[in-house]
């Protein structure tokens, strides 16, 4: 599987990107997660299962999901991504496919 971390700067979700795929790999789950800016997303979007937004740019959900087409969008819980809980997003992740 495949997932998308959208964020401002890109930064912050690559320690969610490590942790989602942490979190994975206990379970025996094959994830790759990959965390791009915002200004990045058309360029990474097609390779992506599933897409993710960080909380701090979930306004722009209606534009990732245009982009998306009919891949799952979501937002990161605000929580789980404060406290870079991984297998809570990644139980988000499951939720959504």
């Amino acid at each position: 599987m495949n997932v998308l971390l959208i964020c401002s700067m890109g930064a912050s979700t690559a320690n969610m990107c490590k942790k989602i795929e942490g979190a994975a790999a206990q379970e025996g789950i094959e994830l790759t997660a990959t965390a791009v800016a915002m200004a990045m997303m058309n360029d990474k979007i097609g390779w992506a299962d599933v897409v993710l937004v960080g909380p701090q740019i979930r306004f722009m959900l209606d534009k990732v999901r245009a982009a998306a087409g009919d891949k799952p969008v979501e937002a990161i819980d605000m929580m789980a991504y404060g406290m870079m809980d991984g297998s809570k997003v990644l139980r988000q992740i499951k939720g959504m496919m």
